[in-house]
């Protein structure tokens, strides 16, 4: 299944032992041409814990997602799932759980095979977070 397989891969990335070990925050830098890949966590709970993972440039001084997005892991099934993407250029936001209650199913879709793909790409650049080292 797809949120398994997101979370094995976050996991490979070394976000989830970052997370466990209590960081609110890691990055992991391989150099150029690529971009810093950041995890920051946004919320934990006895049953989950939504980060955001994203990657910024620099455009006229300012720091630009591309893309940003939230991510809710649920250790204990070990399954991740994608809530939101967002990007500064075009400004983009979208949001799978627009609303209690409610939930955009193609989008959230869309949203977890792009984050499945990312993280493909991720990985094979390299990157790693500190605790997966």
């Amino acid at each position: 299944m797809l949120y398994e397989t997101i979370y094995r891969k976050l996991d490979r990335l070394g976000a989830i032992a970052a997370i466990q070990s209590g960081k609110d925050y890691d990055k992991s830098h391989i150099g150029e041409p690529f971009m810093d890949l950041n995890v920051d966590v946004l919320e934990r709970r006895a049953d989950y814990t939504v980060i955001a993972l994203s990657h910024y440039f620099q455009r006229n001084g300012d720091l630009c997602a591309d893309p940003d997005m939230e991510i809710r892991i649920y250790p204990e099934r070990a399954m991740a799932e994608a809530l939101t993407f967002q990007q500064a250029i075009p400004p983009l936001y979208r949001e799978v759980y627009p609303a209690p209650g409610k939930v955009v199913p193609e989008l959230k879709r869309e949203l977890n095979d792009f984050l499945n793909l990312w993280l493909n790409n991720c990985l094979r650049q390299g990157h790693r977070f500190t605790e997966a080292a």
